[in-house]
C-alpha cells in the first residue's frame, strides 16, 4: 500500500509534502489489511522506521543466497537523462520524419503502431514491415505506407502475399523476405532509426539483437526481450548505445516519471495492477469454486473487470503473473532492487505506475487506459506530439471519480511470491519463469488443469530448473530454456488434472 510518511492515503486529507497529484475521493478499499503476516513464503513484509511502518509488497530476500540482481546492469539506471534542443532533430520540422520499422504489423501492437503513423505521417515514416501469415492485412499496410522492404513468418506465404498486393493494386512491390532472417533484415534496415517490436514470444529476440547491434533505438513491446533476454541483451544495449524505450504502459508510465531525475534520485518504484478477475473475491471463495464448479472459476479467469482483452492476458491479470513479469522487466529496465519495487492494486487503472524518489515525493503518471499513448512516446521521445481531441481522449478528473489501492494478498497471487525469487535467481530463470507460465496458462485455457495449478507447475519448473541455472547465458541458451520450460511443465501434467469440459 502507497504511504506518505508512515499514513495512508485515505488518512491524507491534504498531502502537501512534494506529490505530484492529489488524490480524490478515499474509501475504504484504501485501508490496510489489519491481518497477520502470512507464512514465510509470503511476498508481504513489514519494515519498521521508529513509529512508522509501511506494507511491502514484494519478496523477501532474506534467507536467499540466490541474489544476482545487480550482476547485469540496466537500460535505464534510475534516470533519464533529458536530450538537450539542439542536439537532435524535431518531427515534423523541415520536413523531417522519424523513419520506422515494424515487427509484428498486423498483431494488435502492430496495428496501432500503424493508427498512430497514419494520423502523425507528417513525423514518421514506416520503412519496413514484418508480419506473420495475415498476408492480406499485410498487403494493405503495403498498400498505405508503402515501405521498401516486408517480411513474413515463412516462405509459403511469399506468394500468396505477392497475390494480395497484386489484387490490392501496389504496382511498387518492396522487397519481400520470409522468416527469421526477413525479420532480421527489416529490423536492422539501413534507412530505419528505430524498431517497434510488437513479435510476440522469443520470435522477437533475435531480430532485436541485429538491431541493437545496428545501432537502432528499441521501441519496446516484447516482453521477452528483457524478461528472458535481459541478461544478454542489457549488456548489448550499454555496448552499442542504443536506447530501450518501453511500450508497455506501466513501464513507459515510469520512464516519463524518471525524466530530468538527478543521479541517485529515484528511491523506489510502485506498479500498479488493476487486480483482475479475482481481486474482489477471497482465496476461500476460491478455493470453494476450484472444488466445486471448477467451470465457473476456469470461465471467471478469462473474464477481465475492466477491458475485453485475449484470453491469455485475462488470465494473466487474473493470477497477477503480468505483474510478477512487469516486476523483472522494471529491475532489468530501471536497475531498481527488487527490495524497492512496489506493487499496488488500483483497480480504476488510471495511475499507470508511479515512483518514490530520494526525498519522499511521489510522482505518477496518469490517463485513461489506451496502449497507443506508450506507443506514441517510444516513437516521439523526447518529444511530445499533440493529439487531436477526438481520437484520444483527455483525462476528465471529474469523470475519472474515486481513485482507490489496496495490498496484493500474496496468498491469493502467490505468482508475486515466485516472480521475486525468479528474478533475483537471475540468468536463465525469469525466460523459464515467463515460458513456464505460458505453457501453463495454455494448459488451463484447454482445461487440462486447473487454476490452482498454473501456480504449482510453474513452481516446480523454476525448482527444477535451478540445477541448470546459467547466469550469463546466450541467446542460444535464452531459446533453449524457453522450450525446456514449456516441455517440462507438459511432463509434469497428469490426465487427473483436467478439469470437466
Amino acid at each position: 500500500l502507497f504511504f506518505i510518511r508512515g499514513r495512508s492515503v485515505h488518512q491524507c486529507s491534504a498531502i502537501r509534502s512534494g506529490l505530484s497529484f492529489m488524490m480524490l475521493s478515499a474509501g475504504p478499499q484504501q485501508q490496510l489489511s489489519s491481518r497477520a503476516p502470512g507464512p514465510a513464503t509470503s511476498s508481504s513484509s513489514r519494515v519498521r522506521s521508529g513509529a512508522r511502518s509501511r506494507v511491502l509488497i514484494r519478496c523477501s530476500s532474506s534467507g536467499s543466497s540466490n541474489n544476482n540482481e545487480a550482476r547485469y546492469g540496466a537500460c535505464w539506471p534510475g534516470r533519464c537523462a533529458i536530450p538537450e534542443e539542439g542536439t537532435y532533430q524535431r518531427l515534423g520540422v523541415d520536413g523531417y520524419r522519424k523513419k520506422i520499422s515494424l515487427l509484428g504489423s498486423t498483431g494488435s501492437i502492430g496495428t496501432q503502431t500503424l493508427d498512430i503513423a497514419e494520423e502523425h505521417a507528417d513525423k514518421f515514416e514506416v520503412v519496413a514491415l514484418a508480419a506473420g501469415r495475415n498476408v492480406d492485412l499485410l498487403a494493405k499496410q503495403v498498400k498505405q505506407f508503402a515501405p521498401k522492404m516486408v517480411a513474413v513468418q515463412s516462405a509459403d506465404s511469399i506468394e500468396p502475399l505477392k497475390e494480395a498486393l497484386k489484387a490490392e493494386g501496389v504496382t511498387d512491390v518492396p522487397e519481400i523476405l520470409a522468416g527469421n532472417e526477413g525479420a532480421i533484415e527489416v529490423a536492422r534496415h539501413p534507412d530505419c532509426e528505430a524498431v517497434v517490436t510488437g513479435i510476440v514470444g522469443c520470435a522477437g529476440l533475435q531480430p532485436t539483437v541485429e538491431a541493437i547491434k545496428a545501432g537502432k533505438d528499441i521501441c519496446l513491446a516484447n516482453k521477452e526481450t528483457l524478461i528472458a533476454g535481459g541478461p544478454h541483451i542489457v549488456p548489448l544495449i550499454e555496448k552499442h548505445g542504443v536506447k530501450i524505450l518501453p511500450a508497455d504502459s506501466e513501464h513507459s508510465a515510469l520512464f516519463q516519471c524518471i525524466q530530468g531525475l538527478p543521479e541517485g534520485g529515484l528511491r523506489r518504484i510502485i506498479l500498479t495492477a488493476s487486480g483482475g478477475a479475482f481481486r474482489d473475491y477471497s482465496l476461500d471463495e476460491m478455493r470453494f469454486l476450484a472444488e466445486n464448479d471448477p467451470l465457473a472459476l476456469h470461465a471467471k479467469a478469462t473474464t477481465h473487470p475492466n477491458w475485453d482483452m485475449g484470453a491469455k492476458i485475462t488470465c494473466d491479470s487474473a493470477t497477477l503473473m503480468n505483474k510478477s513479469l512487469e516486476v523483472i522487466e522494471a529491475h532489468y529496465l530501471y536497475g531498481t532492487s527488487y527490495d524497492d519495487i512496489d506493487v499496488v492494486i488500483h483497480p480504476q487503472s488510471i495511475i499507470h505506475s508511479m515512483v518514490e524518489t530520494a526525498d519522499s515525493s511521489v510522482l505518477a503518471q496518469l490517463g485513461w487506459p489506451d496502449m497507443r499513448l506508450p506507443i506514441l512516446y517510444t516513437m516521439s521521445w523526447p518529444e511530445r506530439v499533440m493529439c487531436s481531441e477526438e481520437t484520444w481522449p483527455r483525462l476528465d478528473f471529474i469523470k475519472m471519480g474515486d481513485l482507490t489501492f489496496k495490498e496484493p494478498d500474496t496468498d491469493k497471487y502467490p505468482s508475486l511470491t515466485l516472480g521475486y525469487a525468479a528474478g533475483r535467481d537471475g540468468g536463465t530463470m525469469t525466460g523459464v519463469f515467463s515460458a513456464a507460465n505460458e505453457q501453463a496458462v495454455a494448459m488451463f485455457l484447454d482445461k487440462q488443469i486447473g487454476y490452482f495449478d498454473i501456480f504449482a507447475v510453474i513452481e516446480k519448473a523454476c525448482e527444477k530448473h535451478k540445477q541448470e541455472l546459467v547466469l550469463d547465458p546466450s541467446l542460444d541458451d535464452i531459446v533453449h530454456f524457453d522450450q525446456w520450460a514449456r516441455d517440462y511443465v507438459s511432463s509434469v501434467v497428469s490426465p487427473d488434472m483436467a478439469i470437466s469440459k
